[in-house]
């Protein structure tokens, strides 16, 4: 009977083991708002998390609403990303999330940053709107996000803190180089101006010293009246292409384009290959301004 009590824990100690191991591997899960800032989960968390993003590629953030089955990954997960500037998914589900999941830590990624409002140029004025969101546009900017997500992982999961500043340190040596690369491609075009439909590329335009002209604004149709000035202020530039963002409407772009003897050119905000995209749209844009 001695030697049956000796032997029986070690059963119950191996299972011990080997939840505390399972504990030791479990990654991380991350949810972001949206596509762009999976990248910044994914470099720096790199295996040891797992990351989705609320807003899908192709769905338009400023109308998009998440899924029940969304709603319960959110709530398995142990941290939140959002972009913290006014991103209309955010203004309209953030206040539910925290209700919801009051334990759920969130980084916001925008911390640190200055953001900017949006302007307008009508009649020979420039006109400033809301807050401009798209600040994740802009390489300086993203090495504000990586700071901002490594600290986030760090505190969420402190045992792999080497691991996420390892990463972390790889990330801001590709940002800084995209950033040196796009002001080497773009040397030479300062204070030349391209033609946006929705106006998401205003950080990237004043880090590059580029001017952006935005036909809408806010989400809303173009009267008649302010598609003709869209198009007077695209024939005094002479503008030959329309860029417009994949998660809206063509119709109108397409009609700019028409008038001015154009043609439109997707270029996506809210890609989650950030720094190849990044790369596509300054060859885009630098062809366009030739």
């Amino acid at each position: 009977m001695l030697i049956a009590s000796a032997i029986i824990p070690m059963p119950v100690h191996r299972v011990t083991l080997a939840a505390g191991q399972h504990e030791r591997n479990a990654r991380l899960h991350v949810v972001t708002s949206i596509e762009p800032l999976t990248f910044f989960v994914e470099e720096i968390g790199g295996d040891a998390v797992s990351v989705s993003a609320m807003v899908p590629p192709g769905a338009n953030p400023h109308s998009y609403e998440p899924t029940p089955g969304q709603m319960v990954v959110l709530g398995d997960a142990q941290l939140f990303v959002m972009a913290g500037s006014g991103v209309e998914f955010e203004l309209h589900w953030m206040q539910r999330f925290r209700e919801l999941y009051p334990d759920l830590a969130i980084c916001d990624a925008a911390n640190g940053v200055e953001l900017e409002r949006i302007e307008r140029r009508r009649d020979g004025h420039v006109h400033t709107s809301r807050i401009d969101p798209h600040f994740w546009l802009s390489p300086s900017n993203a090495l504000v996000i990586a700071s901002n997500v490594r600290d986030a992982l760090v505190e969420a999961d402190p045992r792999r803190a080497e691991r996420y500043q390892q990463h972390y340190s790889d990330l801001v040596l590709r940002l800084s180089g995209l950033r040196d690369s796009i002001r080497h491609e773009l040397a030479g075009f300062e204070g030349e101006a391209f033609l946006v439909f929705h106006p998401a590329w205003g950080y990237y335009a004043r880090e590059f010293g580029l001017r952006q002209i935005a036909a809408e604004a806010e989400g809303k149709e173009l009267t008649p009246r302010s598609l003709m000035q869209v198009v007077e202020a695209a024939r005094t530039e002479g503008i030959g292409v329309v860029f417009v963002s994949p998660q809206f409407s063509r119709v109108q772009a397409e009609s700019i384009a028409r008038e001015i003897g154009g043609v439109t050119q997707s270029v996506d905000p809210l890609s989650a290959d950030y720094i190849e995209n990044l790369r596509a749209v300054t060859n885009v844009l630098k062809r366009s301004l030739r």
